[in-house]
């Protein structure tokens, strides 16, 4: 036996779960198909909550992890009024949550495994030599039980700066064609502008200044945008199994689910995942016990599922110009704002999951 626990892939959930496990005396080891390190060169900007930021630090990455504070979060829709602004001080929290690189993640994550054995360039073995197989390989292609929904847009992602200092403010703008999204990042800005599928190449593609414009026309005027950086693609949608459990078998992260951007629930969830699992394995004799497993997965559900529903329904509900929803919607915003109680919850919500209460 080779170690109780296989966890196969190398990226920021596999590694993540390797630093969970021996925080807890799990002997794990890493498989991953991919050179060692590939994961550095992600290029997408993650949002991560502040329950997120306790859980990195409990592994001892945090402080490695170059972060830009969200104090404050936006958000508001085009087209009527209402707006609701959070703010981590009515939570007495430092920060609501924080912008990083995904590639410094995986370089922290990967410095901290230290000994733990980590094998790249290998296929995931066909007959594991493990208690327990891991499954954080990424994206779901195939599963019996698949849940799958095409929004019909794509995100372009890129960097921006403004005409003054980001104060630390999150934007959220929700518009017909999708929500737009400005991360206090740096200096300056991360940005996620989601777009009709059909219409993404085009976007990405066009000039500075006329990206720029768009950019800006889609948004709004609350912040003047001066520049903007190279733009990347990508393809957004729900695909998710409805088991994340089998004989012998766990699938995490993004092997578990991938989500839409919206509320940058993905990866905020893919560690509470990984909490909960480590902490669910502890002083087992047997990690891959059978009623280990089902205990693990009723613990997940309410708050997976509740997290899938929570960001499907931003989708559905902001992502259009229907009049009576758009009335609907800025009451909606308007209320919140109004309501303290009901704008904690939502803040709490996002910063430690459906059991935040």
């Amino acid at each position: 036996m080779n170690g109780p626990v296989l966890i196969i892939g190398g990226g920021p959930a596999g590694m993540a779960l390797a630093l969970a496990l021996r925080r807890k005396g799990i002997e794990s080891r890493i498989v991953d198909a991919r050179p060692r390190g590939a994961a550095k060169a992600d290029a997408r900007i993650l949002a991560l909550s502040h329950g997120s930021k306790l859980i990195l630090e409990t592994l001892g990455v945090w402080r490695d992890i170059p972060h830009t504070p969200i104090e404050t979060i936006h958000v508001s829709h085009a087209g009527g009024l209402g707006r609701t602004v959070m703010r981590a001080a009515e939570e007495d929290v430092p920060a609501l949550g924080y912008v990083l690189a995904a590639g410094d993640l995986a370089a922290a994550l990967d410095a901290a495994l230290g000994e733990i054995p980590y094998t790249d360039n290998t296929p995931a073995p066909q007959h594991p030599d493990a208690l327990l197989v891991v499954h954080a390989e990424g994206r779901i292609d195939d599963a019996p039980d698949l849940v799958t929904r095409d929004y019909g847009q794509h995100a372009v992602i890129c960097e921006a700066r403004g005409d003054r200092p980001h104060g630390r403010i999150a934007w959220e703008r929700f518009t017909p064609a999708g929500p737009v999204a400005l991360l206090p990042f740096h200096d300056g800005y991360a940005v996620v502008l989601t777009c009709p599928a059909a219409d993404s190449a085009r976007i990405a593609t066009l000039d500075d200044a006329a990206f720029l414009a768009l950019l800006q026309q889609r948004f709004g005027p609350r912040v003047r945008l001066t520049a903007v950086g190279a733009r990347l693609v990508y393809p957004l949608g729900l695909r998710m199994r409805r088991q994340v459990t089998g004989e012998r078998e766990v699938w995490i992260g993004n092997a578990a689910q991938t989500l839409h951007p919206v509320a940058g629930q993905g990866f905020n969830l893919a560690l509470r995942d990984i909490a909960e699992l480590a902490d669910t394995l502890t002083g087992a004799a047997d990690p891959g016990d059978p009623a280990l497993l089902a205990r693990y997965a009723a613990r997940r559900r309410l708050d997976r599922l509740a997290t899938v529903e929570f960001t499907g329904s931003l989708v559905r509900l902001f992502s259009n110009d229907i009049g009576p929803l758009r009335h609907l919607r800025g009451a909606g915003l308007l209320a919140l704002d109004l309501c303290p109680p009901a704008r904690s919850f939502l803040a709490r919500r996002m910063m430690f999951g459906a059991r935040a209460w």
